[in-house]
């Protein structure tokens, strides 16, 4: 009896460990939102996604990936390991999850990181993909793609990030810079502070209350540390009377007396500044 229950509490604690582990990997999975081209094709990963191991290695999921590079992909479910088999014209590539070691041809290679076996799918780490196929890979920063140039040519990014809106409406209250005062403005005809700052946000679909004091006591979150597209006050005599976008820099753009123009937080309205509020 108290074999049966030896075993029994290993097998509990086999199992929440085992679980806990899926579990972090489908967390890195969900979390990372590394995209995969092929040439001029974005993989579409509907179940699928990629994540970091921890080696720092980027893996990806092994079917659909190689398929899509002209393999033919076969396994083996063996409890928790998989034994995959590659093939094509010209060479055979046997692998195991969870193993440092694959066969090409026969002979054995080294791989970087082992395959993984999570969700019921198995992963791949992209560098011995593209190493093991001599496929040159591009990384572009800026939009998180991993680009394999598997026919050789160099391939511009299929996909554009979208801009943050906040970074947005910076460069729309750019476009206005020159722009006249006027009491009351509310159009590139004129503008006076907050019908400025108000029609800049409608350009991105946000809107705002009409006066600055009522942006300062009604909407957004008070910040400290600063970010593109952030709102500005000043005020006189403790009354809020002018309101800004805050563009980087410590440098704001807003309607003032001279029109719509870029001035410093440090220069004459350094006294006056009351605080900051983010919106988007």
């Amino acid at each position: 009896m108290k074999a049966f229950y030896k075993c029994f509490i290993f097998s509990c604690a086999f199992l929440l460990f085992f679980l806990l582990v899926s579990h972090q990997a489908y967390a890195a999975v969900s979390e990372n939102g590394t995209k995969v081209q092929i040439n001029d094709e974005i993989l579409s990963m509907p179940d699928e996604s990629t994540y970091l191991d921890n080696t720092g290695h980027l893996q990806v999921p092994l079917r659909l990936i190689m398929e899509k590079l002209g393999l033919k992909v076969s396994h083996q479910v063996n409890g928790s390991e998989v034994k995959v088999t590659l093939t094509n014209s010209t060479q055979s590539i046997v692998l195991i999850t969870g193993e440092s070691q694959a066969e090409l041809n026969g002979a054995s290679i080294k791989m970087y990181s082992p395959a993984v076996f999570s969700q019921g799918k198995v992963f791949i780490p992209l560098r011995f993909i593209t190493e093991i196929l001599g496929i040159t890979i591009q990384w572009d920063e800026k939009n998180k793609i991993a680009i394999l140039d598997a026919d050789k040519k160099y391939h511009a990014p299929a996909w554009y990030a979208p801009e943050v809106q906040s970074v947005q409406i910076q460069k729309i209250a750019s476009n206005y810079l020159g722009t006249p005062y006027v009491w009351g403005g509310t159009s590139p005809q004129g503008f006076d502070c907050s019908g400025f700052v108000r029609y800049v946000y409608q350009q991105n679909g946000v809107q705002l209350p009409r006066t600055s004091s009522e942006m300062y006591e009604s909407i957004g979150t008070p910040v400290t540390n600063l970010q593109k597209g952030d709102l500005v006050f000043f005020a006189n005599h403790n009354k809020i009377d002018h309101v800004g976008i805050y563009i980087g820099n410590n440098e704001f753009i807003s309607a003032a007396s001279k029109g719509v123009r870029v001035d410093s937080l440090a220069s004459y309205w350094g006294n006056k500044y009351v605080g900051a509020k983010r919106v988007v």
